[in-house]
């Protein structure tokens, strides 16, 4: 089962958008399997969220950053990556905590693996967050079992209209901090676009 469980949750990490919360096929796991270790659950799912993830980090870093992204683009992207390396254990504390949330974290490895920094400046902090908050939905899920119609429905419709326009905003999310002009935003405290000038086509 465990083996199952960590492919099933590698797979849900790595698909970049539109793929089912992993805390909610926690909380259905745990509704279906009351009588196994929740943490055990967790801690197998938490490796494979997080190793999902990462993939999904470095494919960002790989084919956007290395094949689609302007060479200015990425030069914007550097600033980023600049601050951020100053500012590590900020940036893994506000990981952590965003870790603990059941919020979608994809868009924020697919713009993680943009700045190319290190993955466990990221990684560590997930699963850490992970592995308490999927503990947490999986033993709620078995304690709701108890009290619940066994044949009740958990699966609900996760592709619903709040969910699909979730997804899509958060892409165009990562999209368009991309396009902010990161110098002016960090050093002046302005938020303004970059404009596309002559000759920044080139993705060399």
């Amino acid at each position: 089962m465990m083996a199952g469980l960590f492919a099933a949750i590698l797979l849900l990490n790595v698909i970049p958008a539109f793929a089912p919360p992993t805390w909610m096929a926690m909380s259905w796991i745990g509704f279906n399997q009351p009588d196994q270790n929740p943490f055990l659950l967790a801690v197998v799912a938490a490796c494979a969220a997080t190793s999902g993830r990462l993939i999904l980090a470095r494919c960002s870093t790989w084919l956007v950053r290395g094949h689609l992204m302007r060479e200015a683009d990425r030069q914007n992207i550097d600033v980023v990556k600049a601050w951020l390396e100053k500012r590590k254990v900020v940036t893994a504390g506000a990981l952590l905590l965003y870790a603990f949330s059941p919020f979608p974290s994809n868009y924020l490895f697919i713009a993680y693996g943009l700045t190319r920094l290190r993955l466990w400046l990221i990684g560590v902090p997930f699963f850490l967050g992970r592995l308490a908050s999927y503990a947490a939905w999986t033993h709620f899920a078995q304690v709701a079992h108890s009290y619940m119609d066994p044949e009740f429905d958990l699966e609900g419709g996760y592709l619903g209209a709040y969910f699909v326009l979730t997804q899509l905003a958060l892409l165009c999310l990562v999209f368009a901090l991309m396009r902010v002009d990161w110098s002016v935003a960090l050093n002046e405290h302005m938020l303004r676009f970059r404009r596309h000038r002559p000759g920044e086509n080139a993705r060399t």
